[in-house]
């Protein structure tokens, strides 16, 4: 990725959560706690998915690339998040500002279009369960998640090429706690009427069709589980797509309540750390808790690394007690 800005700004000024006062201490260690939540449980997910043949399914690889995302995505902000809370702000290069960003469009856009085929998934298995087996192959689920990596990268590409050209003259305060769009072309003396044009035409592909794909996958799905004649028919059916739905009304609800609807800069800081930091600790938490065969694994890991732990230990002792003998 090639930055060839001509910009007189050097570092930028993150100001954070201002005016914290004798609450600062307490919300740095419930942020802390919440990130090394959010990476533990989002890594349990995948190694309870890698570990188990039984979930080696469609749903469950798809889940284990939605975890990754959004590992990268508290990763990335949580660090220089802590940061500004302990020092009451902190200053990032220009350069690492701009890298920030495009990393964070970049796991925002892996979402998006993870949760769009992981919704078509469930489509595919709740509207066509005979054909699902032979339409949902392990091939074209690598093909799915491929083409959006590939997808990925195209877009965070396609945004990098106009906000190169732009000129960052000043100032270089930043009222946020990482590097978002619109905060960072505030700082531009030039115009950025094309790039912010060039923002919503990228919007279409990677969040309003997916979102579409979301809702008529849905609407399909609905209307099939409202066919099933049996009250525990349509409760066992639903159950199966209910953690997806939930994940994706919290993290869309969010994304269009800061960009849609007009809010307070304090309003909009706390909708982006709800969908930064506290929505990917909700991901793992919604499916674990709601999927009886991810809890079951767990359960079964569990078992087999505590037994594993007594033979180390045994084998352990024995070697000890021989060496003394």
């Amino acid at each position: 990725m090639h930055f060839s800005n001509s910009s007189t700004i050097t570092k930028i000024i993150l100001l954070g959560f201002q005016n914290l006062q004798n609450f600062r201490i307490c919300f740095l260690l419930l942020l802390l706690i919440i990130y090394c939540v959010t990476v533990c449980g989002n890594l349990l997910i995948i190694l309870v998915v890698s570990s188990s043949r039984l979930l080696h399914s469609p749903m469950y690889f798809f889940l284990t690339q939605l975890s990754f995302s959004d590992i990268l995505l508290t990763s990335l902000i949580a660090p220089n998040m802590l940061h500004t809370v302990l020092y009451e702000g902190t200053s990032v290069s220009f350069i690492g500002c701009l890298i920030q960003f495009y990393l964070y469009v970049a796991s925002e856009a892996l979402e998006c279009l993870l949760l769009a085929v992981m919704s078509y998934d469930r489509y595919q298995a709740i509207c066509h369960p005979l054909h699902y087996t032979s339409i949902m192959t392990f091939t074209f689920c690598k093909k799915a998640v491929v083409f959006c990596w590939v997808m990925m990268f195209v877009g965070v590409l396609s945004l990098s090429v106009p906000m190169n050209q732009l000129q960052f003259c000043g100032p270089n305060i930043i009222d946020h706690f990482f590097c978002d769009l619109y905060p960072i072309l505030e700082l531009s003396c030039s115009d950025t009427f094309l790039m912010k044009i060039e923002t919503m035409i990228l919007a279409a592909p990677f969040a309003l069709c997916p979102f579409t794909v979301i809702m008529v996958s849905y609407a399909y799905i609905i209307s099939a589980i409202l066919k099933i004649p049996s009250v525990t028919g349509r409760q066992k059916t639903f159950s199966t797509c209910s953690s997806h739905l939930t994940v994706v009304s919290l993290y869309y609800g969010t994304i269009i309540c800061i960009y849609v609807f007009p809010n307070s800069e304090n309003v909009k800081k706390f909708l982006s750390l709800f969908y930064t930091a506290v929505t990917p600790l909700l991901n793992p938490m919604i499916y674990s808790l709601r999927n009886s065969d991810i809890k079951q694994e767990f359960k079964r890991l569990i078992s087999k690394i505590s037994l594993d732990l007594q033979i180390i230990r045994y084998f352990g002792l024995s070697t000890l007690s021989n060496v003394h003998k």
